[in-house]
């Protein structure tokens, strides 16, 4: 095994207009009906991006929501067109010379108008809404169930939606709020399909021994439907917990940046770090923690490991 890492992906530049440049995915116009979205390997913990880039992440989380979306063919629609890069190459010329760069972690997608709602379908009691019920008794000012555990499962799940945020943490709102921003109707399908997409996410994942605890979903207007659009059940956009070991009552690991958060916790305990950016460098063996803990949970929700040589990317470690 390399004692070297390989080489992540921190930003790209493509001879396609950029349209945004968010937290993880650099978003390119195709033409006016479709959108490039690459994801690059850059991560955040406590709202602070770091120097540092984590090999083969933006390849597990494109090819994990291709994944779902495939599976969730039939259950909902949404504005994926292709993931395999050599097709994406084939309906855009112009990517050829940068097949290398966007190998794995690119999608080719229909364009939407994007809902300024982050739908989120919360299964457990954990994060935000433990820190707010804990204080209050309630999730976004809605009281909920006195004598609730952190980690207690929520039966049914709740809708907590949340305002979008470029940068920082999104904001939990009312179903109130999204009505007066986007219609009782509109609320009502948004809600109706977290909701489906979160259910089938859960059926699917326990068999394979992961909780899906909570999840984000965005949404997008195309020709007069209601679109499913960018990340779906990935370990950025949700929270993943391994079953064996689940216990309410307190905090439950999780298949995501862990490994970096529990770092990162160390450093400001022991005074190194202020919580603010800049960040610290990050040794190695977080880095190689980090990568190994997504790639593992792409394992276990599609039943293989990432086929990095069908990628066309580079295994330097396992």
């Amino acid at each position: 095994m390399s004692t070297d890492l390989p080489r992540a992906m921190i930003e790209t530049s493509l001879p396609l207009p950029l349209v945004r440049r968010g937290k993880v995915r650099d978003v390119y116009a195709v033409d006016d009906d479709r959108l490039l979205l690459v994801t690059t390997d850059r991560i955040s913990a406590f709202d602070v991006v770091m120097n540092e880039a984590i090999p083969y992440k933006g390849a597990v989380l494109t090819q994990l929501t291709a994944w779902w979306l495939s599976q969730l063919s039939g259950v909902v629609e949404h504005h994926l067109l292709s993931a395999d890069t050599d097709e994406i190459v084939r309906r855009v010329p112009a990517l050829g010379p940068y097949r290398a760069l966007l190998a794995g972690r690119s999608m080719l997608c229909v364009r939407a108008d994007v809902v300024p709602i982050e739908c989120v379908i919360r299964g457990y009691l954990t994060g935000s809404a433990w820190k707010e019920y804990r204080g209050h008794g309630t999730l976004a000012g809605e009281p909920l169930p006195a004598g609730l555990r952190e980690s207690d499962r929520l039966d049914p799940p709740i809708f907590s939606p949340a305002t979008k945020a470029e940068t920082g943490h999104d904001e939990n709102i009312t179903i109130g709020s999204v009505v007066a921003s986007v219609g009782a109707s509109t609320a009502a399908t948004l809600e109706s399909l977290a909701r489906t997409v979160y259910e089938f996410g859960r059926a699917t994942a326990e068999p394979r021994g992961i909780i899906v605890a909570d999840t984000k979903f965005e949404f997008g207007w195309r020709d007069g439907r209601l679109l499913l659009i960018d990340e779906v059940l990935t370990p950025d956009s949700s929270r993943f917990w391994p079953a064996d070991s689940y216990a309410p009552g307190r905090g439950q690991p999780s298949f995501d940046k862990q490994p970096l958060r529990d770092w990162l916790e160390v450093e400001r305990r022991a005074g190194r770090w202020n919580g603010d950016a800049p960040p610290p460098a990050l040794p190695n063996e977080v880095i190689r923690a980090t990568s190994l803990r997504y790639r593992e949970a792409f394992a276990r929700l599609t039943g293989a490991p990432i086929d990095l040589a069908r990628l066309g990317l580079p295994e330097d470690f396992v």
